[in-house]
């Protein structure tokens, strides 16, 4: 158990860390999976959205498989695979690393099922707090041959054919250690909530929302992409730089867009206004 594990200080940074509990152990924090299934709350329309940070409760919200019920006495970070020291985190262990915020956007890519052929617009502005996800990887030390993080939330379940017995996800290590990209507890300064994938997520500014998983639980350094199903086959979409239009790329980056918010869509503007 990990209560009984014995917690240690490195030395090079004086944050204090513990060791990395038996396979499987991170997984215990899931209580639940509460409601099950697929679920999506859309946005308000464009002109509703009218402050600069958008409020959680006008947030699009999209879950896969179903919400994870965590148990945050027993939640734990687990960062292994190809690293010179894995280790675990629980959550107090976490919030006692150096803390930063983050304002971004937060937007959905649409259906994984069928690529959308022109923008959902469930997009809007965050503020996002937490601790660098590159601070924990210089925590590890990661090998010369680590090319990949893959994220690993604790829901499982169906997402309509498709079945897998958690969310992951993976991300280039180079993006991996930006300084936007968060392991985050909270955002616009409130606790996540177990909706948002509380009581911690990734969060990959820039990047569609599919990358920043939810409900996090482990990261795992490897040589490959992640097997999932969200990585190898959802999630995916013709590269357009491929003139035979049959080389895939990842739904990664978000490409320059924009939303006009006001005047709202048929309104008809005054001489002058």
């Amino acid at each position: 158990m990990y209560s009984e594990m014995e917690s240690m200080v490195t030395r090079a940074t004086g944050y204090d860390i513990s060791q990395v509990p038996t396979a499987g152990a991170e997984r215990k924090a899931c209580i639940s999976i509460d409601p099950e299934g697929f679920f999506l709350r859309p946005p308000p329309t464009p002109h509703h959205l009218s402050s600069f940070i958008t409020p959680d409760d006008q947030l699009f919200q999209t879950i896969h498989m179903g919400a994870a019920v965590v148990d945050e006495a027993k939640w734990l970070l687990v960062v292994d695979g190809l690293v010179r020291k894995p280790f675990a985190l629980s959550l107090a262990q976490l919030k006692a690393l150096p803390q930063t915020s983050v304002t971004s956007f937060h937007e959905c890519y649409g259906s994984p099922l069928k690529p959308p052929t022109s923008n959902p617009w469930r997009i809007g502005n965050v503020v996002w707090t937490g601790v660098r996800l590159s601070t924990i990887l210089a925590l590890a030390e990661p090998l010369p041959e680590a090319q990949f993080v893959w994220s690993e939330g604790l829901d499982c379940g169906k997402f309509f054919e498709y079945e897998a017995d958690r969310y992951q996800k993976d991300l280039p290590i180079k993006k991996a250690q930006r300084p936007e990209v968060l392991l985050a507890w909270k955002i616009n300064g409130e606790p996540l909530s177990k909706e948002r994938g509380g009581p911690v997520r990734l969060v990959v500014p820039g990047w569609f929302g599919t990358n920043s998983t939810k409900w996090l639980c482990r990261l795992s350094l490897q040589e490959t992409r992640a097997p999932g199903p969200f990585a190898a086959v959802l999630y995916n979409e013709k590269d357009p730089a491929d003139p035979g239009g049959v080389k895939m790329r990842p739904v990664w980056e978000v490409e320059v867009n924009s939303m006009v918010t006001k005047p709202a869509d048929s309104a008809v503007i005054s001489a002058g206004n």
